[in-house]
Parts: structure tokens; sequence; C-alpha cells
């Protein structure tokens, strides 16, 4: 128990440090409203967190109307194992964005290990991944005859770029039947790309850079069954930092039966949003709308989100049996 409040306690500090860090920051990272949904997208250390082989799919449509607004898709894929009597999980991720003339890919192999701690059990992972991103620089146009752009600035790639890294990240969390709670660090290392001309081997080439920024998070998912009734409400919170300045989302689910839900999401300063899902034999497809509540809901009419799974039950012979479905709807 002791263990547990310890880390409990270092998770409530590091909310305060993420709220501490003064005004929310821009975008660097993408946020699902649906977050929930692809647990392990935000932290390897969801891996293998229920006796289900869980495959999962994702499309964000962000800021529909806006041109070159950003354009995200995820899969994601995880399970668990025993190894030497010791719970393991393993999972893959795949997040494949379009941020205005840039492109990025991101291929993740996560691996976790478990330890029973009380009624919960405590799980640490780490995901290695390659990075790749391109800039499409044949598309930039620069205006010419003004004061304040020059058709030949050398600083401005006009042709198209690409360049990869590796990339590492690193979690925590605790799962108890009714909660789960996590903490991660995405892009540990921070690296910085140098991008060059595609197909083009040479250094002299690479003379532009892009940086793929250290992410924070901060997660916590419930799960309330509401006495002599067949519906559960599930509070979510996802956090998020870049150790300059932070942003979050928060979202409440009604699940009537384990079959359908529905809920409502507020991201800081930022969105509203609505959700709706449902699960049928082990399938599973939710969608989501947010409404902006900046000033580009002038130019937008909101945000679309969609989630496709399929959940496969995984027999144990008895051992690491989990009674209790997982607090995230399946």
């Amino acid at each position: 128990m002791k263990r547990i409040n310890s880390f409990l306690q270092l998770l409530a500090a590091t909310l305060l440090l993420l709220i501490s860090t003064g005004e929310a920051r821009g975008q660097n990272e993408i946020m699902l409203t649906q977050h929930w949904a692809l647990p392990t997208l935000y932290n390897p250390a969801n891996t293998g967190n229920t006796d289900f082989l869980r495959i999962r799919a994702a499309a964000r449509l962000q800021w529909i109307g806006v041109e070159n607004a950003p354009r995200s898709f995820i899969g994601a894929a995880d399970v668990p194992f025993s190894l030497g009597g010791k719970r393991i999980g393993v999972g893959l991720t795949a997040l494949q964005e379009s941020l205005g003339l840039f492109s990025n890919l991101n291929l993740g192999l996560q691996v976790s290990y478990k330890f029973k701690i009380g009624k919960g059990i405590l799980s640490v992972g780490v995901q290695p991944a390659y990075y790749n991103s391109r800039f499409k620089g044949s598309e930039v146009i620069l205006p010419d005859g003004d004061d304040y752009h020059q058709g030949g600035d050398s600083s401005i790639p006009t042709q198209d770029l690409s360049g990869n890294h590796f990339d590492l990240s690193a979690g925590v969390s605790f799962t108890h039947k009714y909660f789960t709670v996590g903490l991660s660090c995405m892009h540990v290392m921070s690296p910085k790309i140098n991008l060059s001309l595609e197909g083009s081997q040479s250094n002299e080439t690479q003379q532009y850079q892009t940086e793929l920024p250290r992410a924070l998070y901060l997660t916590a998912d419930g799960n309330i069954p509401l006495k002599n009734t067949l519906f559960e409400l599930q509070p979510s919170l996802l956090l998020t930092s870049d150790f300059s300045g932070f942003t979050g989302e928060a979202a409440l689910r009604t699940t009537y039966n384990h079959f359908i839900t529905f809920g409502l999401a507020y991201r800081w300063q930022d969105a509203i949003g609505v959700t709706i899902g449902g699960e049928y034999k082990n399938f599973f497809l939710g969608y989501a709308y947010e409404y902006p509540l900046s000033g580009i809901n002038k130019a937008s009419s909101g945000s679309h989100e969609i989630v496709a799974g399929y959940s496969l039950k995984l027999d144990f012979s008895g051992k690491n049996k989990n009674k209790h479905r997982s607090i995230r709807l399946m």
C-alpha cells in the first residue's frame, strides 16, 4: 500500500508541475478526443493491460475547411503473455500525420513488464521507434516583388526534403479494477532530424533541420458502476507538457450494458466535443466531433475523429485471469 501511495503522490506532484508551467501551448502532439480508446499511443506501459489482443485504427481530420489542416492516421496493437511466470506486454504503433507541408511517420515497438502491487498492477514500458519526416518544398510559393518576401530566399527550401532518426519513449502506469493512472515521456531524446534532398546521400544537402519535441503525458481513467443500474461512468483525463507550457483534455462517458457509450469532452481553451461508440461481439466503433472555441471556428466547421477496433480474448489456462473488464471500453 505504501508503494501505491507513493506512486499516486508522484503523479499528483507531476500534475501540479504541469499546471504550474504557465500558458497553454500550441499543439505539437496529436491529442485524440477518444484518447482512452488508444491508451498505448501515449504510454508504452499500457501494453498488455488486459487479457485481450487489442487492435485499433483511428483517423482524425482536424479543422475541416482549413487548407492543409492536420490529418492523422493511427494503427495500434498490443497483447499480453507470460514469460517465466511474469506478465509481459508487447505492442506496435504506427502514426502518420500531415501538418501543412510536413508529413511525419512514427513506427514504434513497445514492451512492458508488470509487477503485482496490492490489488493492482504496476507496469513499466519502453518504446524504441523509427521516425521519418518529409517536407514538400516543391509546393512552397514565395511571392516576389514586395517588402516582406524574396523569391530567392535560401533559408526556405523549395525542393522536397526528408530525414529520419531513432526515437525513444518510456512510461509507467498503475492499473486497478476501477482506475488506471499513468505517466510517460515521449521522444525522450528530443531528436533533431536533418532534412536532405530526397534520394541524395550528400552531406552538403543536409542544411535544414527539424526537431521532435520531448513531451510529458499524464493520463487517468476511471470506471464507476452505478449501483442497481446497467450504467457505468467513465471519466478520463489527458494532460501533456513540452516543459514550457501545457494543454489537456477531460472527458466523461456513460456506458450502458457494456454496449453503447456516449459522452462529452473539453480541451483546455481549444474545443468542446461529443463522443458516441458501441461494442458488439468484440468489435468496437467510436466517433467524436469537436467544435473549436478559438478564432479558427470562423474558418472551420470542426474536427472529426473515428476509431475502430477488435479485441480477441486470450486463454491463460487459469493463470493471470482478469475477472473484470478493462476500465476502458473495449
